[in-house]
């Protein structure tokens, strides 16, 4: 298995970070033909989705986590910016992983699909993402 951690600055906003292009590099360094590519982020208020994204879709998930976790103050978890509570109960519905597989030395995602970081904490304006391949 082979792993490697690198950061990923998101500024001040919410997020869809699109981590593809990292995963294929990442790929190339292993060298496998055939296996899984599992990402995780070790955060609290992070997760990982694969997506459409370039086309609208990275923002309307944006929007529908407003929709359906509201920034406002009704979280019991309540520190830094208003809201900020919301942001721990995202990984429940975005979890801190996704794994992908490999086939022939490339990602096997689907023709508009891309590996991406959705972070919604205003709060922490850097994060990691670990990957691993399970060589098969």
């Amino acid at each position: 298995m082979y792993t490697k951690e690198f950061e990923i600055h998101t500024g001040n906003r919410a997020v869809v970070h699109d981590l593809t292009k990292q995963a294929t590099a990442y790929l190339a360094e292993c060298d496998v033909d055939n296996g899984l590519l599992h990402g995780w982020v070790p955060h609290a208020t992070a997760g990982l989705a694969v997506l459409e994204t370039g086309a609208g879709s990275d923002h309307d998930l944006l929007a529908a986590i407003d929709d359906l976790l509201p920034r406002d103050n009704r979280w019991r978890h309540q520190h830094g910016t208003g809201g900020h509570g919301r942001d721990h109960v995202l990984p429940a519905f975005l979890p801190p992983y996704a794994t992908v597989p490999v086939l022939d030395g490339a990602l096997a995602l689907g023709t508009w699909q891309s590996l991406c970081l959705v972070d919604t904490n205003v709060d922490n304006p850097v994060r990691r993402v670990r990957l691993s391949v399970l060589a098969g």
